[in-house]
Formats: structure tokens, sequence, C-alpha cells
């Protein structure tokens, strides 16, 4: 855990001591090799009052190379503790580089990794869905939830497009009239206002071409899609990006006959754009 860490064997439990508290944010931390090591006898010390570290430096050997052998046998290694920054770097994807995803029916908790990401760029996404007798309800696309995150969905017959500013705010798109019974296609054009992170932008909810709301957006997440949640079409699991206006599951009762998000490209200053092929270039070494 950022580095910190411990091992277990015959009674004999040593580790590491945390630096600081994780809630101490951009504070500087020791070199993985320079955090400081506590041994206990557990047989003897069931809540670790009395530390031998310093009296038993050959056993605490034996149990730190223990450690790097489980370590080096679980893919634990390399020890990383760069905290925030970590949670950037590029990770292993099936849709690296993909500008175009399209689905259809059901397809409910997609990894964030394997999903579109909106963050810094402009966007479309187009619904081409079958509305039910009696109208339509339910969730078309999302990413995200209570804690952040976006959804195009219908609410009560009307589109809706929320988006969930970090529970800071919700920018909020809705469709002035119910949809009638049968085919329609719902679009969400939205223009981002960068090059910068966190930027915000323009986004317009249309229906057929038709009935176009237009509404500006102050901010928008910097970095990072939300951890915790999952990208999913024609459902909500987890949690919903806005509770006043619905509850998950939130499964859309029509046809999903086609959803698309097409990506522009990521608008990032000249300099941030060199610190991210910079990244990627590491990440690929």
């Amino acid at each position: 855990m950022i580095a910190n860490r411990g091992i277990y064997h015959e009674g004999w439990y040593a580790n590491t001591t945390p630096p600081h508290g994780p809630w101490i944010l951009n504070a500087p931390l020791p070199a993985p090799k320079d955090y400081k090591w506590e041994l206990y006898n557990l047989n003897e010390d069931f809540t670790q009052a009395n530390d031998l570290a310093a009296k038993m430096p050959d056993k605490l050997k034996q149990m730190q190379v223990l450690f790097d052998q489980e370590a080096k046998k679980y893919n634990v290694l390399p020890l990383n503790n760069d905290t925030f920054a970590r949670a950037l770097a590029p990770r292993p994807s099936a849709t690296a580089g993909k500008t175009v995803f399209t689905y259809t029916g059901l397809n409910p908790g997609i990894n964030s990794s394997n999903a579109p990401n909106i963050l810094g760029k402009s966007y479309t996404i187009t619904a081409e869905v079958d509305v039910p007798q009696g109208g339509g309800d339910g969730m078309l696309v999302t990413m995200g939830g209570r804690w952040g995150g976006w959804g195009l969905y219908m609410l009560k017959g009307k589109p809706v497009f929320d988006y969930n500013m970090l529970i800071l705010a919700q920018y909020r798109w809705e469709g002035p009239d119910a949809l009638t019974p049968g085919k329609h296609t719902i679009v969400f054009d939205y223009t981002y206002d960068g090059p910068g992170i966190a930027k915000g932008g323009t986004g317009v909810l249309t229906v057929d071409g038709k009935g176009a709301v237009t509404q500006k957006q102050a901010n928008s997440i910097a970095f990072l899609q939300v951890a915790d949640e999952t990208f999913d079409v024609g459902i909500d699991t987890r949690s919903g990006v806005n509770d006043k206006d619905y509850q998950v599951p939130f499964a859309f009762n029509g046809k999903i006959d086609k959803l698309t998000i097409k990506l522009g490209p990521m608008q990032l200053m000249v300099e941030d754009q060199k610190k991210a092929a910079a990244a990627v270039a590491r990440a690929r070494d």
C-alpha cells in the first residue's frame, strides 16, 4: 500500500511504518528502500508493543528476504509510491487508441480501462432506440455514479443527459417532449473548451435532429473516470449519477438498436502533451 508492506511467518511479523498519513496529499515520501522496518514476535506480543528490530537485526533481515521472495513470486515488484501520479500512469487496455465505440442491446459492467474516456475532449453519443408503448424509461449508457460521472437516459419518456461533477454540481440536459413509441435517434454532442485540463464545454441534446437543448458546462472532471464504478449500456450497475432522477439498476424498458460514442482528440496544452507522451513511453519501455 503505497510501498508500505509487511510479512508474517511462523509467529513473526515484520513491517514497514507509513512515513505519513495517506490523506496528506503531495507530502514527500522516501524511496521504498528507505522505509523504517519493525519486527514483532506475535506469539509473545500480539499487540505489537515491543519492536525487536534493533535487538534482532538478523531475524529482521531474514523476514525482509522472505518478503522479497514472496513479492517476486506474486508480481508485487517493483514497489511504487508515486501515489496520485501512479493512478494516472497508462495501463494495458483492450480499447487503447479507439475513437469509435459501438454497442447493441445490454452491456453491463465494463471496466473503465476498456470504456470510452470522454475526459478532456469533445465527443458525440448517438443512441438509436426503439421506444415501447407507454413511453421509454431507463438508462441508455453511463459511466460513473454517485461520486462523479455521466449518463444518457430516458426519464418518463424524455431524454436526459446528466453530468455529475464529482457531486459539486449537476449539469443536466432534458428534452422538452416525451418520445412517441417507435424508433428514435437521440444525440448528445459535446464540444470541449480546450486546450487544457478540467475545462468546460457546450452540450447539445437532440432527438431525430430536432428540439435542440443547448447548455454550457462550466468545468469537468480532470484526470480519472471514477475508478470504483463501471461503464454500462442499457442499465446502471452500482450507483446512479443522479439519485433525484432514478434509482439503480434503472434498466431501459425499450430496445437499444445501436449506441455509438465518437471521441475527439485529447485537448492538452503543449507542455501536458509532452508529459503524457513521456508517460506512455515509460509504460511501453
